[in-house]
């Protein structure tokens, strides 16, 4: 009760000295603030943003005038922020918080990047402090009541930013270089991930698969064969120095894989590269492990993706069943069963 008292008194004693005393509530936005992220490489982008509602209201040509730049969405203006340096429709943009505004025409509408991002609308916008603008072309869209940012036609170094409101979708497009995406590696591999065999394996596979910075990969390998000597990071190496040209090196390096490999590893090897859409080397792969390893469910298991390469869907099957027979457990017998049942659809496998 004290306290409660004190409180009064010292209020009433400010209202008598005439100082304004002012309580602001927090109410809901007629237009909800979003916020929509997504990873791109290993690339952030977020768009944080406010979703006004088409309310029965005529948008293109009346909320929004056409040929006048618009704040992309309501309130304070919509910002767009990458955590890494960017191409947006092919052209450079640097890491950073940008404000997003739109100029609308019938035809093609314009998107606007600004160095500003923290204004309210677009009231105050500046041509002179815009960081890029593209020209992209609006597309039909179903009818969205409230403003959307989607990120859409995801890729492994891509992804296509879309705006839709009312009955108009206006895309445009974000990638990551390899090369932003080489300088994060490279900062991760200063941290603890040099430590790790696997880790410095992937740095190094990542690079051999994009063909670039060798001599970093052949390093980082070296770094996870020095952590942990393994048929992965060995087989990694002889991949690093057959993309140097130095193929005495790279067959020694596989040489010393094979003598470490294990049967799940070495077909686990030639999937990866029939998924690298590299068939005629893991057709050669899969014969090494029907070769070294016949009787085992991986040694089956290959000589039924040969087979079935082959268009011998019956014979594939028939190996099939005897590594299915004799796998290890219940997860790997019903995975093998799948395979199965696409050979006996006469479907090749190793698509």
């Amino acid at each position: 009760m004290m306290k409660r008292t004190s409180i009064l008194i010292s209020a009433i004693a400010t209202i008598a000295l005439g100082v304004s005393v002012r309580a602001d509530l927090t109410l809901p936005d007629v237009s909800q603030q979003a916020v929509t992220k997504q990873r791109v490489g290993l690339t952030d982008v977020k768009i944080t943003y406010h979703r006004p509602l088409v309310n029965g209201r005529k948008i293109w040509g009346g909320l929004v005038p056409l040929g006048e730049v618009w704040r992309a969405g309501a309130n304070e203006n919509t910002t767009i922020e990458f955590s890494d340096a960017v191409s947006v429709e092919g052209q450079p943009l640097v890491k950073g918080t940008y404000g997003l505004h739109m100029i609308p025409t019938a035809d093609t509408w314009t998107v606007i990047f600004s160095k500003m991002a923290t204004a309210w609308g677009s009231y105050t916008y500046s041509q002179a402090e815009d960081a890029l603008r593209v020209t992209v072309k609006p597309r039909p869209n179903e009818m969205e009541e409230a403003l959307d940012y989607e990120f859409e036609d995801l890729k492994a170094d891509s992804a296509t930013v879309t705006l839709k409101w009312e009955k108009i979708a206006v895309p445009f497009k974000i990638a990551v270089s390899d090369e932003t995406t080489f300088a994060n590696i490279a900062g991760q591999m200063r941290g603890r991930a040099q430590y790790e065999w696997d880790s410095c394996n992937q740095a190094a596979n990542f690079c051999v698969t994009k063909k670039i910075h060798l001599e970093d990969a052949l390093k980082w390998v070296n770094l996870s064969i020095q952590n942990e000597e393994r048929f992965e990071n060995l087989a990694t190496k002889s991949d690093v120095l057959k993309a140097m040209n130095k193929p005495d090196d790279a067959k020694k390096a596989w040489e010393q894989a094979i003598a470490k490999t294990t049967p799940i590893q070495l077909y686990s090897y030639s999937r990866r590269l029939n998924s690298e859409k590299k068939d005629a080397e893991a057709m050669e792969m899969l014969k090494e492990v029907a070769k070294r390893y016949p009787e085992t469910p991986f040694g089956y298991l290959a000589n039924a993706r040969i087979k079935s390469a082959a268009g011998d869907f019956a014979g594939a099957a028939e190996d099939a069943k005897k590594a299915q027979a004799i796998a290890v457990s219940e997860q790997q017998k019903a995975n093998i069963k799948v395979l199965i049942d696409r050979l006996n659809a006469k479907q090749d496998i190793n698509k």
